[in-house]
């Protein structure tokens, strides 16, 4: 049989119905995801059925609970998914940048979701233990070392955030200007480092250290306290004042 007559063959095939592949558009109404989180509100909903709801379609292969269950799959699961970049995503098969870009925005809602608290006002950080509340779901999961700081007024309430540096973040590559340039416009007589190990340790490297006390000497000369410095990673978090490296 010549390779040509066998590839038709073949594809007559999988064009039977027995073959085709079960489209949510082919399943019982009461099945489908978007129904079944109507119905039974979205806990009764796995994993790959709220991102199918949010990739909303699949390929001309799967359905979109299939394409769901496959990029959790190969990502390793939803904390690992909660670590892909967008040009990650787009290179998954079955994606483009429309279904990239709204996963990636999810994510990002419930992390920043996860940060509000019940009473109103500025959130009031007088403790590394209020810090990593905030900050650990917006940061443990990044891809790569991101430097944001934070700036406090004198009763400890949040007044600004900024992110002064992406990269590995030492001394070399931190310049103190950029991380004082936002207190000095909002008059911030304080400021927290706060950065991200993606290894998910957040035992600080000696470069971290170095980093905290040359801040911290600068920031005496500018009269604006470095207050903390608070690594965050998966495996929790580690504050620079706690261990006494600054006081």
């Amino acid at each position: 049989m010549s390779y040509t007559h066998a590839t038709t063959t073949a594809e007559r095939i999988l064009h039977e119905p027995r073959y085709r592949p079960v489209l949510i558009r082919d399943m019982p109404g009461d099945q489908r995801p978007r129904e079944r989180l109507r119905d039974a509100g979205p806990d009764a909903l796995s994993d790959a059925e709220l991102l199918a709801i949010l990739l909303r379609t699949g390929t001309k292969a799967e359905s979109a609970v299939t394409l769901a269950n496959r990029l959790l799959s190969e990502a390793g699961g939803l904390e690992r998914l909660a670590r892909v970049s967008h040009g990650e995503l787009c290179a998954f098969h079955g994606f483009g940048e429309a279904k990239a870009a709204h996963l990636l925005a999810a994510l990002e809602l419930g992390r920043r979701i996860a940060t509000l608290k019940d009473e109103e006002g500025p959130p009031v950080l007088q403790t590394s233990v209020d810090v990593a509340r905030m900050m650990k779901p917006l940061m443990e999961f990044m891809p790569q070392e991101q430097l944001r700081v934070l700036s406090l007024n004198s009763r400890n309430q949040l007044l600004a955030t900024s992110t002064v540096f992406m990269g590995t973040v030492n001394s070399v590559s931190v310049r103190p200007v950029e991380v004082f340039r936002q207190a000095v416009q909002v008059n911030a007589p304080s400021v927290v480092m706060v950065h991200n190990h993606p290894s998910g340790d957040p035992d600080p490297s000696a470069a971290d250290v170095a980093l905290t006390k040359e801040i911290a000497a600068v920031g005496k000369t500018l009269d604006i306290k470095l207050a903390d410095h608070v690594v965050v990673a998966r495996g929790g978090y580690v504050s620079m004042r706690d261990r006494e490296i600054i006081k």
